[in-house]
């Protein structure tokens, strides 16, 4: 059973037994049981009826394992039998009607005679199988309990053993630790010393002499510090002296430009047209360069016209379109100008 209260019980009963010693104990039981039912149930009711048989012994058997911690899920009956024939017969279909009537009187008698040795046979057996089955249980019952006795000895011995040991040890432990301690001790003390010495050894040997040296690094330090400050002040002042300088020329330059740009508008403005003329003329190649510019990178110009004054007025044309564009270009109307005026009326 899976109880804890019956699991324990089970435990208790069979703690220590193996498998089949289990599986002895639980068919005796049964076995007595099986007995004792036998003896209050005719044959032909265990015969006819083994479903209620199997009940029957389960309910008088669930009780008594149920104690030991074992609970019955399922019996059954797998067969009935006798040594003189008698159950099989009773499947047998009746030979014949006389011969049955024969032999009712010596079936009867055998059959209670059989019964009541069989019955009698069945008690002994069962009252022996019992007080076996008693005996049997109660000696290992009993023997579980010294067995179980023996176990918790055997523990609390090795325990106690085990405790004994690691106070041993400990106390092993502890006075080790203290030896560590004193020699640690002993030890931090002596190079405590060993600081000390090497300390002033450093001090005349290494941080003297590296004091001076620093001291002079220092000054040299100093020195050149200063010294970059002056080369620094002066370039500064150099390129203030220049940029001065650069300011000045630019400003008369300046000045100058303005000056000739000024005196540049008064005369045109003094010369009127004529200054204008004279703009006009200047520029005028560097927009005919522009102009013909692309006709640079031709090789020939070939005209196709089977009229010679075909070409002439082509070359009148363009004339004709120059002041219109001068005019497109520069603003100045070359046609109000007089000179240009009349060598363009004659022209047209």
């Amino acid at each position: 059973m899976t109880e804890k209260e019956l699991l324990a019980v089970a435990c208790e009963q069979f703690l220590g037994k193996n498998v089949q010693d289990i599986k002895n104990v639980v068919l005796q039981t049964l076995e007595g049981h099986l007995r004792s039912i036998l003896g209050t149930l005719t044959v032909e009711q265990i015969y006819q009826d083994r479903d209620q048989f199997a009940k029957l012994v389960r309910e008088v058997a669930a009780p008594d394992v149920g104690r030991m911690g074992i609970e019955i899920l399922s019996f059954t009956i797998k067969d009935v039998y006798d040594k003189v024939d008698y159950l099989s017969s009773l499947g047998k279909t009746q030979t014949a009607v006389v011969q049955r009537d024969a032999d009712i009187g010596v079936a009867e008698a055998e059959r209670d005679a059989g019964i009541r040795c069989k019955k009698e046979m069945l008690d002994v057996k069962f009252m022996a199988d019992t007080k076996i089955a008693d005996s049997k249980r109660a000696f290992e019952l009993q023997k579980s309990a010294f067995s179980e006795e023996v176990n918790i000895k055997t523990a609390e011995a090795q325990l106690a053993y085990e405790l004994q040991g690691a106070r041993e040890q400990q106390k092993i432990r502890q006075e080790e630790i203290e030896i560590e301690i004193v020699q640690r001790k002993k030890q931090i003390a002596v190079e405590a010393q060993e600081i000390l010495r090497v300390d002033k050894e450093l001090i005349a040997t290494v941080r003297r002499p590296a004091e001076a040296e620093a001291h002079r690094i220092q000054q040299i330090a100093e020195g050149e510090k200063v010294k970059q400050v002056l080369l620094a002040q002066a370039e500064a002042e150099k390129i203030r002296k220049i940029g001065e300088a650069e300011a000045a020329v630019i400003e008369a330059m300046g000045k100058a430009e303005a000056e000739r740009m000024k005196l540049k508008a008064e005369a045109y403005q003094k010369y009127g047209d004529a200054a204008k003329m004279a703009l006009v003329l200047e520029t005028l190649p560097e927009i005919a360069a522009k102009i013909a510019a692309p006709l640079t990178k031709v090789d020939e110009i070939v005209i196709l016209s089977g009229d010679n004054s075909k070409v002439t007025s082509e070359v009148n044309r363009l004339l004709a379109e120059l002041p219109a564009s001068v005019h497109a270009l520069t603003g100045v109307d070359l046609t109000q100008i007089p000179l240009i005026k009349k060598a363009t009326s004659a022209q047209v």
